[in-house]
């Protein structure tokens, strides 16, 4: 029989789920090279590829067979073809622009290990989507608000969630809508480089995030009496500065945050906090011209950069840290440490702090290839955000379950059976 890609599941599923990969018809031990392709909706081509050896029966099972060395990565990985994707073209990250329709992923098997590849022997489709089925979209222009509210199956209410990205700005959608499969309502927040929202990251107000906490706290769908928030990067420090100030927050989970303002001023009422210092001539650039920013931020507990400490005390809510270890483009895991010492120094319970050795800056949802360096819009270059592409997954994986589980127990007082296995 012809060699065949069988897919489990088959033809569809959803981004954030494991995918079952296995050539069937080969002959008993044969040498073959598996390929994964995936376009962008701005044309970018990102690429993994594997070489295998098919079992006595002429089977090429992922979860039993190890890739040999040559390829994207080796070993026994089943979702290798999947986290390993990079493109083709330096410094572009992987991101999902419009969730409702599907990343095409095409797999490819080639005949031997060479360069180029041998004789194509079978190939196949599989579409990654990010709404399930039922989930809505709701897009919000109310007051001054520009965000798109996700709402799960079913009657609510549902605990809610607001989501914030970092310094990319836009209205990425993709995180808050695959979180919202799982039974939350999620509102992703534009807040800068949206519509007719702020072009650039000079000042914040945050008067403009309580009308986005006040939104979901009356809406109808959302379960109260608070709501979480989830940030990662700059939005994690926005989102410690909405739960020290604003009422009605219960649970913040930030990855790789800042405990400190960053970028911009923030203003609240008569409240200032300036962001803090930076550094241009920390800036170590290498030779092919990505920038290590890392020791370029000021240091909160020092000097005038101790104004720029968000006074995290003030929250009412418990706290998430997600950290990676190899975050290159700032201190992540001295911001959650500082924030904990302060959380309690000030009689606040501890916060759950997780970390993950060999995680990047960019921890995004599962099976998002890690992204090494690309373009940082307030340095003007490209950036290293840290990271090593097996342990960046698997930290991708276990602090998807650890946020869901988060919010599971503050928002609804469930706890879920998830532990961590770092």
């Amino acid at each position: 029989m012809a060699p065949s890609i069988r897919l489990s599941p088959a033809t569809r599923s959803l981004f954030d789920e494991p995918l079952a990969i296995a050539v069937q018809g080969l002959g008993p031990r044969q040498q073959v090279t598996l390929r994964t392709s995936l376009r962008d909706e701005r044309g970018e081509l990102f690429q993994a590829s594997a070489h295998y050896q098919a079992g006595d029966d002429g089977v090429l099972d992922l979860a039993r067979c190890p890739a040999l060395p040559g390829g994207s990565f080796s070993g026994l990985e089943p979702m290798g073809l999947l986290w390993a994707l990079q493109p083709q073209k330096p410094f572009r990250r992987l991101v999902k622009r419009d969730v409702q329709s599907p990343f095409v992923l095409q797999l490819e098997v080639f005949e031997g290990h060479g360069k180029p590849p041998g004789r194509l022997l079978a190939q196949a489709q599989h579409e990654r989507a990010f709404l399930r089925d039922g989930v809505r979209r709701v897009p919000v222009r109310e007051g001054r608000i520009r965000a798109t509210l996700f709402l799960p199956p079913g009657n609510g209410p549902f605990p809610g969630i607001i989501d914030l990205y970092g310094t990319g700005g836009g209205l990425p959608e993709y995180r808050a809508c695959l979180l919202a499969n799982y039974g939350f309502a999620v509102l992703a927040l534009a807040y800068y480089a949206y519509e007719d929202l702020p072009k650039e990251m000079k000042e914040f107000h945050l008067e403009y995030f309580e009308e986005a906490v006040n939104y979901m706290l009356q809406h109808t769908q959302v379960k109260g009496p608070g709501i979480g928030l989830l940030g990662i990067s700059k939005g994690g420090d926005l989102c410690t500065s909405m739960a020290s100030f604003l009422k009605g927050i219960t649970a913040t989970a930030l990855i790789n945050g800042s405990v400190a303002n960053v970028g911009a001023v923030l203003h609240y009422k008569d409240i200032i906090i300036p962001p803090l210092s930076f550094n241009l001539k920390r800036i170590k650039v290498s030779k092919s011209g990505i920038a290590d920013i890392l020791d370029a931020l000021g240091n909160p507990l020092e000097g005038p950069d101790q104004q720029s400490f968000i006074p995290l005390e003030k929250a009412k809510c418990r706290f998430l840290f997600i950290v990676g270890q190899d975050d290159r483009n700032w201190k992540s895991e001295f911001f959650a440490v500082e924030g904990s010492k302060r959380l309690q120094a000030h009689g606040k319970e501890k916060p759950e702090i997780v970390c993950y050795p060999g995680a990047g800056h960019y921890i995004e949802p599962p099976f998002f290839p890690m992204c090494a360096a690309s373009m940082h819009l307030l340095v003007g270059k490209p950036v290293e955000w840290g990271g090593e592409p097996k342990a960046h997954c698997e930290a991708q994986i276990d602090a998807w379950q650890q946020i869901q589980a988060f919010f599971r127990k503050h928002l609804t007082g469930k706890p879920c059976g998830t532990s961590s296995k770092l």
